[in-house]
């Protein structure tokens, strides 16, 4: 609706609880009240449609920096957007496109949740701020839109081989990973061995180099 109205490039929206938050693919998003980061940044950008895979990537290596530098914590990134802490899911992000050229990127952090449903609890986790320390959930709000910004603009301005390159040297699940993927037709298989340069993710497997161009990847 702000984007359809003509709010402006950075423009963000977060919300403190989301009744029906959604994932990659369908799939929904656990929004826990007066807990976690839940936030949609409004994006205008000059971007060919092919390039919009690799945004998803560059605002995945936004929101690690962000923990990064706000929590002290070092997370991994899983192919495409997933941040990881300890194997388990901490943050995701997507991007949807919208009305009048607008890109929404939703975003989403985990933060002091102390307890996940029945189907989460193995596989989510939760960073833990503590104000009196200098960490907040506000100082991880304003740099994860500084970075998404920043890492947005680095895309326009210079394209797809730095973004490639830093994702490549910041996660574990690009290359030498074994994985399982299911990309929504099969579950095979294999070892994953670096980007494409489409920002894809190739895994190698007995019957060879299969590309992934979207699904899910877990470690096995």
């Amino acid at each position: 609706m702000l984007a359809a109205r003509g709010e402006p490039h950075g423009t963000v929206v977060v919300a403190e609880e989301q009744t029906a938050g959604i994932g990659r693919h369908g799939h929904t998003w656990h929004s826990a009240g007066n807990g976690g980061l839940y936030l949609s940044i409004i994006l205008r950008l000059a971007l060919p449609s092919d390039l919009l895979p690799v945004l998803t990537m560059a605002l995945g290596l936004a929101a690690h920096c962000a923990v990064e530098e706000v929590c002290g914590v070092s997370c991994d990134i899983r192919w495409p957007n997933d941040l990881m802490l300890g194997g388990k899911k901490l943050a995701g992000i997507m991007v949807q496109a919208a009305d009048h050229g607008a890109l929404i990127a939703g975003i989403g952090v985990n933060v002091n949740q102390t307890a996940f449903p029945e189907d989460l609890h193995s596989i989510a986790t939760s960073l833990r701020l503590e104000t009196r320390r200098g960490y907040s959930k506000e100082a991880l709000l304003d740099r994860v839109v500084a970075e998404s910004l920043k890492y947005a603009a680095s895309l326009t301005d210079m394209g797809k081989g730095e973004i490639l390159k830093q994702f490549e040297g910041r996660s574990s699940y690009a290359r030498g990973k074994a994985v399982e993927v299911d990309d929504g037709r099969r579950v095979f298989a294999g070892v994953t061995a670096g980007l494409d340069e489409n920002g894809f993710l190739m895994v190698e497997t007995p019957s060879g180099i299969e590309t992934v161009m979207a699904g899910g990847v877990r470690a096995v």
